[in-house]
């Protein structure tokens, strides 16, 4: 399954340009579009063990294998690295243009970083710490800033953001959205045009084409596509979500919990900057 996270776009699509990861139930012949699926004739090289046509997925309580304990524990260090970087960046660095180019040279650290990871073919611990240490400082000065103008913003983003994962949590648990492969194909497209859209008008902003920040600014224009990105930040994480299940049940690498961890991070970091603008948005038009 391909994800909307880097770190997890190294799976890439199957061989029949199907999303992997999406078959809805183990059958002869689904491995080909799922590369944790032990089945035989896969080449699959987390398999363990031959599957019996129509067979179930091994126990992910195999020694070696990724169980959802490792995935929370794991996103738990690394959100939790998030939050110390944060909070330590709020405390220690008043609102001020140098701790502005700190944050923006945190953020471009912590985008290496991510990149690094994304290329490498197996999960660096240190490199995921890293990338959560420097992206909490940047969210903490960032949210330090617009809490100044605008007093409880962070806070608000933050329930914001739990409030939008515990109801994406639960429309996909309950399969109210199902993740196939034309959900994913679709979904992408937007975000990728959406991505190019918010580039350009960066660049229009840049040359004092677009004034107050274009698409982005903070009237019913920059609500509106605020609202598109954190629907968007939704869309990664039942994708997120789907490739965490699929790695469970088709035996993942217990170190993949690592990429799991880092895939929603970087989700949750969308969502809570997406969703601080947002309340900003409102707080301005009071």
């Amino acid at each position: 399954m391909r994800s909307s996270n880097p770190v997890f776009s190294r799976r890439g699509f199957s061989r029949d340009n199907g999303y992997a990861g999406f078959n809805t139930a183990p059958q002869a012949g689904y491995a080909q579009g799922n590369p944790y699926a032990q089945n035989p004739y896969a080449n699959n090289p987390y398999a363990q063990q031959d599957l019996q046509q129509g067979a179930p997925p091994q126990a992910p309580a195999t020694t070696g294998r990724m169980t959802m304990d490792d995935v929370v524990t794991r996103s738990g260090m690394t959100l939790g690295t998030v939050v110390v970087g944060a909070v330590l960046a709020w405390a220690l660095l008043s609102v001020s243009s140098t701790s502005y180019g700190l944050a923006v040279g945190s953020a471009i650290i912590a985008f290496v970083l991510a990149m690094i990871q994304s290329f490498k073919r197996t999960p660096v611990p240190a490199l995921i710490l890293g990338y959560a240490a420097f992206e909490g400082v940047f969210l903490g000065v960032i949210s330090e800033m617009y809490n100044s103008q605008w007093s409880g913003a962070p806070f608000q983003a933050v329930l914001g953001t739990l409030a939008v994962s515990a109801a994406t949590l639960l429309v996909y648990k309950a399969g109210w959205i199902r993740v196939t492969a034309r959900y994913a194909r679709i979904g992408m497209a937007i975000a990728i045009a959406f991505v190019l859209v918010m580039a350009v008008n960066l660049l229009l902003v840049a040359f004092g084409v677009a004034e107050n920040g274009g698409l982005r600014s903070f009237g019913p224009l920059g609500a509106i596509v605020g609202i598109i990105a954190i629907l968007l930040g939704a869309f990664f994480l039942t994708l997120d979500f789907k490739q965490i299940e699929d790695g469970i049940a088709y035996g993942a690498p217990k170190n993949e919990a690592w990429l799991a961890a880092f895939g929603l991070t970087m989700t949750l970091v969308w969502i809570y900057v997406e969703m601080l603008r947002l309340v900003a948005i409102f707080s301005s038009n009071d």
